[in-house]
């Protein structure tokens, strides 16, 4: 299989697998689910993969962190993005899809999502911590949901609205136990990011059978402008210049890893993985980035994990996987009526 068709297959794949799961598209899942041939368990290379891929995007927050040690959000929103572009951009073609919709997904993930996000990771008083961030960002699954009802007209099912309670009670029961972990602010950009990151999944959607790390190279390069000139803005030339004068290997490497690691590679092996497997066979495993990043926060950050924390993560865990799982259920009975 040639990677150009395998990235196509793996984008239209991976978009039929998430959004399917959490909105009402079950018969647009099980379809897809049914015409996979491959195996419904992973080799285990396969699953090491996998893991590698999340275990990525969950330690991104903490390397987040390190980064804004050195430079101002803005400015290091603006390298990962520019990076992610170059040189990558002369090797993959353009998609075949309309400027618009490039310049949309751009905007939302760059300024939206990831703006919002550096800005409330930023300074050692963050407005909240790198393992809550990793964690409360996950609601963009629920914001998804939502749009998609409302845009789509599709209809909520009883175990999404369950889903959707159990999620925000682990939010509220973040909001109502502070210590110095987030602050009411902290919550609100998350919040903001994750409601971009969901708006940016349903123009993703209108994108359809796409390279998707093309895609999101293309879509990076509408990112740049609007940071770069935020920063310059917002942050000004003094502290961007400041802010590069003090940066060293560690912060150059976490904008290598944010731009080559959690962008290139983390999409280019999800898509690898996803045209070789069932999407109820990856998937899943994408529920592990939070556990991943609330654990390497503490490892590295030395973040607390009181039992508020645990208690608040089971809850938005058991949202995500309830609404992400509950559907791949006739699938499952259909592999399992197969193998007997």
């Amino acid at each position: 299989m040639s990677s150009t068709f395998a990235l196509a297959q793996s984008s239209r794949v991976l978009k039929l697998a998430w959004l399917g799961a959490i909105t009402s598209g079950r018969g647009a899942l099980c379809h897809q689910n049914r015409a996979m041939s491959s195996s419904a368990r992973l080799p285990f290379k396969h699953f090491l993969l996998a893991l590698a891929v999340v275990a990525i995007w969950g330690s991104n927050f903490v390397v987040i962190r390190l980064g804004l040690n050195a430079l101002p959000p803005l400015l290091f929103a603006t390298l990962r993005f520019a990076l992610a572009v170059l040189p990558a951009i002369f090797f993959l073609k353009k998609p075949d899809l309309p400027w618009r919709n490039l310049a949309a997904y751009g905007l939302l993930i760059g300024v939206g999502q990831f703006g919002l996000l550096f800005l409330a990771m930023r300074g050692p008083n963050a407005a909240i911590s790198p393992g809550l961030a990793s964690l409360v960002i996950q609601t963009q699954v629920f914001f998804t949901l939502m749009l998609s009802m409302r845009i789509n007209k599709d209809r909520v099912q009883g175990y999404q609205w369950l889903a959707l309670v159990l999620a925000a009670s682990g939010i509220a029961f973040i909001a109502s136990h502070t210590d110095g972990s987030a602050t009411p602010l902290g919550l609100l950009m998350i919040l903001a990011a994750a409601f971009s990151w969901a708006c940016a999944n349903m123009v993703g959607k209108q994108a359809g059978r796409v390279s998707m790390l093309a895609y999101m190279v293309w879509t990076s390069v509408f990112a740049v402008p609007p940071l770069l000139l935020l920063s310059l803005t917002v942050e000004g030339p003094q502290a961007m210049a400041a802010g590069l004068a003090r940066a060293d290997l560690t912060t150059w490497a976490a904008v290598l890893w944010q731009a080559v690691g959690n962008t290139l590679f983390g999409y280019a092996a999800w898509g690898w993985l996803l045209a070789r497997h069932a999407p109820a066979t990856v998937v899943p495993m994408a529920l592990l980035v939070p556990v991943f990043g609330m654990s390497t926060a503490a490892l590295v950050l030395g973040e607390s994990l009181p039992a508020w924390k645990l208690i608040a993560a089971a809850l938005v865990l058991s949202g995500l996987a309830l609404n992400l799982l509950w559907p791949l259920r006739p699938w499952r009975a259909a592999a399992l009526a197969a193998r007997s």
